[in-house]
């Protein structure tokens, strides 16, 4: 099928996967990535992605995961299309399917707590906490709606199976709030931080040690589990001189799995 002159067509993991999307507005960067490679799903489990865009996390876990089902909606009718596209380009039309939906108003024919994993790459920012952009499909993907993030935990929640996992990326600042949605609702709760570069003084001497926050994390339970809250150790993203860590180029582009 030939792009359209506002598409362009670019690559995941090495080049293992195709992805057209909208040359202006939002563009696909590691977030989704690393949230497909979270999620622990087996060749008979059937994942939900709520938000997913051009379908980006759904190709990536479905490259890493043969034999998984796979369903993604989305608010934003454009990019279901491209979603639709993307899906067939890689030949995953048999186990991918995308379609539109609301958080508000989903679709009707996906049944409440019938998937064994749920991801979501939620809008990182609240409403009328910054600027939208001129394109309203970057501010859509990027700006929380009505019933902002806690309409996102509730649909995931209502959406997976009892002892299934719901796997979120969002920034580190939401955690608490991210937490305190999931409530007694889920449990065994991981917090995987996600470094930009090393915080630690790997030398020892205290001379190349400088603070480096985790802008970004993973938060993953279990559904109606009462396990305890844990923190992982996280994922080290950049080496000093910006380039991948071994560890971060095994998922960015071949795809391996990311153990929480």
């Amino acid at each position: 099928m030939a792009l359209s002159d506002n598409v362009t067509e670019d690559a995941l993991l090495g080049g293992q996967i195709t992805l057209r999307q909208h040359a202006a507005g939002y563009r696909v960067a590691i977030d989704p990535v690393l949230l497909a490679a979270s999620v622990p799903a087996d060749e008979s489990d059937t994942v939900l992605d709520v938000g997913t865009g051009v379908g980006a996390a759904m190709l990536c876990l479905a490259k890493r995961v043969a034999g998984a089902k796979i369903t993604g909606v989305e608010v934003q009718r454009d990019l279901v299309h491209l979603a639709v596209e993307n899906i067939a380009e890689n030949g995953l039309t048999e186990r991918i399917e995308a379609m539109v939906g609301d958080l508000q108003r989903p679709p009707p024919r996906l049944v409440p707590r019938s998937f064994d994993h749920v991801m979501a790459n939620p809008p990182y920012f609240e409403a009328g906490r910054v600027r939208p952009s001129g394109k309203d499909e970057k501010a859509t993907a990027n700006i929380e709606g009505a019933g902002g993030l806690g309409a996102w935990v509730d649909y995931c929640l209502s959406m997976v199976r009892p002892g299934g996992t719901i796997s979120m990326i969002h920034r580190t600042d939401r955690l608490a709030e991210l937490l305190g949605l999931l409530g007694d609702k889920a449990g065994d709760v991981m917090i995987f931080p996600l470094w930009p570069r090393n915080p630690f003084d790997l030398e020892g001497d205290g001379e190349d040690l400088a603070p480096v926050a985790a802008k970004r994390v993973i938060v993953q339970a279990l559904a109606g589990s009462k396990g305890p809250l844990r923190m992982a150790a996280g994922l080290v993203l950049h080496k000093d001189n910006g380039d991948n860590t071994p560890a971060a180029d095994a998922i960015l582009r071949h795809g391996s799995a990311l153990i929480l």
